[in-house]
């Protein structure tokens, strides 16, 4: 009897704790690590993101060495860029500098950081530079454990397009077997969603890596079942832009065993009505308002 008790009790306690981890499933995530508080798609903006506790959303590009990189942008950003010696560039000059075409060297050189942003003016300036992925991802894992927070969780973007191919960009299959190379190496592929508006890389990673999550990004108006067909498999996640978003398409993502994160949700009243159509987490500029 004492001992029927004891696994009833086991039962109801692990009940419990699988329903509060339920209700702490909802994905926050800090887009392009939180650019609201920090410049975007940095080691600082990341480092921010693991402090708050939210998913660190990310972009990738590639250096002329074919090494991945953070950064949304396939050229040089002149709206929140400085030369080495502090000096702004003009468009004409930021237009010639294709990442792509950059040694990391040239790329380092750089700061994102400083310059203010007047898309997002209370962003703390800090002086930074675009980080390699593996550097990256080496620094916030020894940063978490440092400070005794969860193990990061990463939403990693393909930035790849057809006309871009080995242009701006390596082609899909080299995309993503040196992104892949270097998430298998770091050891936290259960912690990756990787996301994109190209379903190219979605469909190799789903191919390649099938236990991987997988976000489908549009930003169309076109109807879910269109928007869907445009896969051959069915992602883990369906990320449109929040405004093309309603109650019925997330019951029927639902319905059909798809999460729904939207993006990009910054004012506090959008966030309380997009959480109110039930999604299962949102990606923002400002996660410290969740």
């Amino acid at each position: 009897m004492k001992q029927l008790v004891i696994i009833i009790l086991f039962i109801l306690s692990a009940s419990t704790v699988s329903s509060l981890h339920a209700q702490r499933a909802f994905d926050k995530e800090g887009h392009r690590g939180g650019r609201g508080l920090m410049p975007e798609n940095t080691i600082s903006s990341m480092k921010k993101a693991v402090e708050l506790g939210v998913t660190l959303e990310m972009d990738i590009s590639f250096t002329k060495e074919k090494l991945p990189i953070i950064s949304h942008d396939q050229y040089i950003n002149p709206a929140f860029t400085l030369k080495a010696n502090g000096d702004s560039l003009t468009r004409q000059e930021a237009s010639a500098l294709r990442l792509y075409n950059l040694s990391y060297t040239e790329i380092k050189s750089f700061d994102v950081g400083s310059k203010f942003y007047k898309q997002f003016p209370h962003q703390q300036k800090i002086k930074e530079h675009i980080p390699l992925l593996s550097v990256l991802i080496d620094t916030v894992e020894a940063y978490a454990k440092a400070k005794h927070l969860p193990a990061p969780h990463y939403n990693i973007e393909t930035k790849t397009s057809p006309d871009g191919d080995d242009i701006k960009h390596p082609a899909p299959q080299e995309f993503v077997d040196r992104l892949m190379a270097v998430l298998v190496a770091k050891g936290i592929l259960k912690r990756v969603i990787i996301q994109s508006f190209d379903p190219r890389t979605l469909e190799i990673v789903h191919r390649q890596y099938p236990a991987v999550a997988t976000a489908w990004l549009v930003s169309n108006q076109k109807d879910l079942k269109t928007n869907l067909s445009a896969l051959t498999f069915k992602p883990t996640i369906y990320s449109p832009d929040y405004k093309m978003l309603n109650k019925q398409v997330v019951d029927d993502c639902h319905s059909i065993g798809i999460k729904v994160i939207p993006w990009t949700v910054n004012d506090p009243k959008d966030i309380q009505a997009v959480k109110a159509l039930g999604v299962d987490g949102m990606i923002s500029d400002y996660p410290d308002r969740f």
